[in-house]
């Protein structure tokens, strides 16, 4: 079976279609410097070549991952990317660890892929999915 002439972004782009989002400008989506702070165990923070500025925490990024299967879980339970699935409700609560990467990879020029420390590892966070989902107050606004 040929996969041949397939690309993963056609699908991205379709979806964005169907939700009404165009196409950013190539400087919007362009990082001119990333910094992952790992060490520090924060987050990640992004200035775009158009001159923003954007910035997550890590707990904020493992909710928004973009893989299938989170996506689609987040879609049944009407969540936005970034909100926690809810706690079940017991006496005795159970110790989440915090959020964390264990390992970050770039994927070509076009994304960050994170491997958790809950062992999800299969969301790709294209710089244009990063910047739509930027939580700075002018994007939130």
């Amino acid at each position: 079976m040929s996969h041949e002439g397939v690309r993963i972004g056609n699908v991205n782009e379709a979806r964005r279609e169907a939700a009404g989002e165009h196409p950013l400008p190539a400087d919007a989506v362009t990082p001119k410097k990333v910094r992952v702070l790992k060490t520090e165990g924060t987050g990640v923070e992004i200035d775009w070549k158009d001159g923003h500025h954007s910035a997550w925490r890590f707990a904020w990024l493992r909710n928004a991952c973009p893989c299938a299967t989170c996506h689609e879980e987040r879609e049944k339970t009407g969540r936005e990317p970034g909100v926690p699935k809810p706690r079940p409700q017991t006496l005795l609560v159970m110790y989440e660890a915090p959020a964390r990467p264990i390992e970050v990879s770039p994927v070509g020029k076009y994304a960050l892929k994170f491997k958790w420390n809950d062992g999800h590892e299969s969301g790709i966070y294209s710089w244009d999915y990063l910047r739509r989902v930027c939580q700075c107050t002018l994007c939130k606004g």
